[in-house]
Parts: C-alpha cells; structure tokens; sequence
C-alpha cells in the first residue's frame, strides 16, 4: 500500500538508527572511530541546519520571498465551472467518493496548505511540508451547489478526528476545507456551524477551513487510482475501516450524495 501512516515512519527511522548505533564500538574510551563517526554526524548536521536556516540568516532574519507560497491562490469560478477543494484523508477514496456525485465534472489528487514549493508525495507523507492529501473538484453549479458539495464531505469522513483519518495517521491526512472564494469560504463556515448545533456528532469538530493556498497535482499513478487498480483500491478501503467508520458516526446520513459506492 502506498500510503505510510506516520508511526510506520517513526518505526523505520527508530530501526535505522538502532542498527547505527549497533555498529559503533562500545568501548569506555573514545576510539578514533567513534571520534570520527561523532565529527562527520555534527558536520551532517551542520550542514542540514544551514539548509534550513541559512537563507534566513543571511535575510536578515526573513524567509526569502522566492521560497515562500503564497496563502492565497486564485481560483478560476465562472457561472458554468467552479472549483471546490476538500481534504478528506487518502485522496483515492476522495475522489472516487466525488466522482460519483452528480454535476461533478472532474476531479483532481494533490497537496495543498502547505508551506514548500513543490511537494511529492513522499515529502508530504513524511510530514516535512505541511501539506494535506486533497482534492481539487471541478462542478457545475447549475447542477449542484457549493452547498450540496459540502454536505457530501462532511457524511463521507470523520471530522470528529484530529491525528489523521481511519488508518491513514499523520497530519497530511487530516480533514481540512480549502474555499477557492469567500462566498465558498462563508458557506463552509456556516455549514460547520449547522451540524455543531445539531449535536449531531459525539464528539466536537476539528477540521479547519480556509481559502486555498495553491494546489498541486499529485503523481499520475494517483489520479484515478481506484479506477486503475480496483482490486488493490477496494481492498484497501475495506483494510482501512473508511466506510465503516463514516457509518458509525454518521449512522443513515453517510455517504449522502454519493450516489454509487465504489
């Protein structure tokens, strides 16, 4: 499976440096290989700092514009296309989730609300970018509203969940709303409002909702996955408990809009 939740990681990089220290003599005194080993780990170090922090310094203390996206991206929104961008956990199951929504034109899988130029898949699973697994949504308002879109995220996740979704654990996985308009931006806020005073939910909702910063396309072997691979994306699905999950919070309410599961 292509996703790697953030305690696989953990796990990985806690392997990788046991097996580091394994191979360093344990001897009381410090040997020239251990001595050698701690200058070139500090000069590693050192060089990754000045990476990270050595634009900055030499800025006067400021980011450099050029590495810096910008908060907010515009958004081409017309009387016939308008765009919607939701962040709902695995972005496979997103999009599949849209595609069967009518007046949906198109769908799209990619990262978004991030603060690096760029992401790659890797990049945003390990967390180093700040960015979310989303989807850019393409519709017809003349066939269904902003409004009709927003309710059909909300029944198809679990907004109630601030470390992931379902099996996908991570900050990239989280819920989040990205509105391409302060009119999409109101509305997102007034639908959240509704469902919370509703109590309809056991438990508060997290997901944030701002105006979307710029989108990025994901690799091509993501788009339309559960489309290229079935077999593999439904028993993924399945694995992950999405469906169930959504049907125990949101009982005869999930899924609501979807009108073909896949």
């Amino acid at each position: 499976m292509a996703h790697l939740p953030s305690t696989y990681v953990c796990a990985k990089r806690f392997k990788t440096r046991t097996r580091l220290e394994s191979t360093v003599p344990q001897n009381s005194d410090h040997s020239p290989f251990t001595v050698k080993l701690l200058v070139l780990m500090l000069a590693i170090a050192a060089f990754g700092a000045w990476n990270v922090w050595g634009p900055t310094w030499k800025n006067g203390g400021q980011a450099n514009a050029a590495d810096e996206l910008p908060k907010v991206a515009t958004y081409d929104n017309s009387s016939t296309r308008q765009v919607a961008i939701f962040a709902g956990g695995c972005f496979w199951c997103v999009e599949s989730d849209f595609d069967q929504v009518p007046g949906v034109l198109e769908t799209t899988s990619g990262y978004i609300g991030g603060t690096t130029a760029n992401p790659t898949y890797k990049s945003v699973t390990y967390g180093s970018t700040g960015h979310r697994e989303a989807v850019k949504i393409a519709f017809d308002p003349a066939k269904v509203t902003y409004a009709k879109l927003l309710n059909v995220f909300w029944r198809s996740v679990d907004p109630t969940d601030d470390g992931g979704q379902f099996c996908d654990r991570g900050d990239s996985y989280k819920t989040e709303i990205f509105a391409t308009s302060d009119a999409q931006l109101k509305l997102a806020e007034n639908s959240k409002k509704s469902i919370l005073d509703t109590k309809r939910l056991a438990a508060p909702i997290v997901t944030p909702i701002r105006r979307a910063g710029p989108f990025t396309n994901a690799e091509d072997y993501h788009q339309d996955y559960y489309k290229k691979s079935p077999v593999q994306y439904k028993f993924y699905r399945y694995r992950c408990g999405r469906d169930a999950r959504v049907r125990a919070i949101w009982g005869d309410e999930a899924h609501a809009g979807i009108e073909k599961k896949k």
